[in-house]
């Protein structure tokens, strides 16, 4: 009997993220009205979250979103061994242009997605920690489905959020909690660079609707604020190649 108990345990652990039982933590909230009320309050914490990039801007609105779920702990950003050279990698100088301290910021290389998987489950149990974000560029065939249900139980275990950055990839399944697609956005044209602004899709919302927004964040106050323009935007597809801009700030 016991046996078979276990068995039956190991599968409801396994598909609890698709069953919906939330084992997650409390609600960070962003600072924007339109996104924290879709997520009813701000973004779960201690759970996985999907980042897909558009364009440099993204960066920086991870880190925005780290930041605001990480209660202050330390950050672990670990990518790939050639991901600096294709998308560059982080400085210590737009880190503290956003509002982070780059003593916050651990970076760590590994050789390819197995080991970066690997690196970021193993991260997920270090409670010092705050936030682990693991970039993974493509569609490599060990981020399947199953890896990442393994991200998520090991982030509510131990209460540590997730955060996927996925570049030059196809969508396909995940257990994420969250998925945003986002591309950068014009900054207010004014004599001085301007606070940093992200076209952000919530794509994927597992306990609420979707929607899109134009969300700026304040590097002095460390939040993401409404706009003159950050009303919802029309849900066009995520994917759609970013218009012709200028005055752009690409933060990160």
């Amino acid at each position: 009997m016991r046996p078979i108990l276990g068995k039956l345990e190991g599968a409801r652990q396994l598909l609890h993220p698709i069953l919906g039982e939330d084992k997650a933590g409390r609600r960070a909230p962003l600072g924007h009205a339109g996104a924290d009320t879709l997520l009813r309050g701000g973004l779960i914490t201690g759970t996985l979250h999907e980042i897909h990039a558009a364009d440099a801007g993204a960066t920086g609105f991870l880190l925005g979103v780290a930041d605001r779920t990480s209660r202050d702990r330390k950050l672990i950003w670990i990518a790939q061994d050639f991901a600096s050279i294709e998308h560059g990698c982080l400085a210590p100088t737009g880190l503290a242009e956003l509002g982070i301290s780059p003593d916050r910021v651990i970076l760590m290389r590994a050789a390819d997605a197995t080991d970066a998987l690997r690196a970021g489950t193993d991260a997920l149990s270090c409670t010092v920690l705050g936030v682990v974000i693991i970039e993974i560029v493509g569609n490599p065939k060990v981020l399947d489905l199953t890896a990442s249900r393994r991200l998520m139980l090991g982030a509510q275990q131990k209460g540590v959020t997730a955060f996927l950055l996925r570049t030059q990839m196809d969508a396909e399944s995940s257990a994420a909690e969250t998925r945003w697609h986002v591309r950068s956005a014009p900054s207010q044209e004014i004599e001085d660079w301007g606070s940093p602004r992200f076209e952000a899709a919530l794509t994927r919302n597992r306990h609420g609707e979707t929607g899109r927004w134009i969300m700026e964040w304040d590097s002095d106050n460390r939040i993401f604020c409404d706009t003159a323009d950050s009303r919802a935007l029309a849900a066009t597809p995520a994917d759609r190649p970013a218009p012709a801009q200028k005055s752009l700030r690409l933060a990160g």
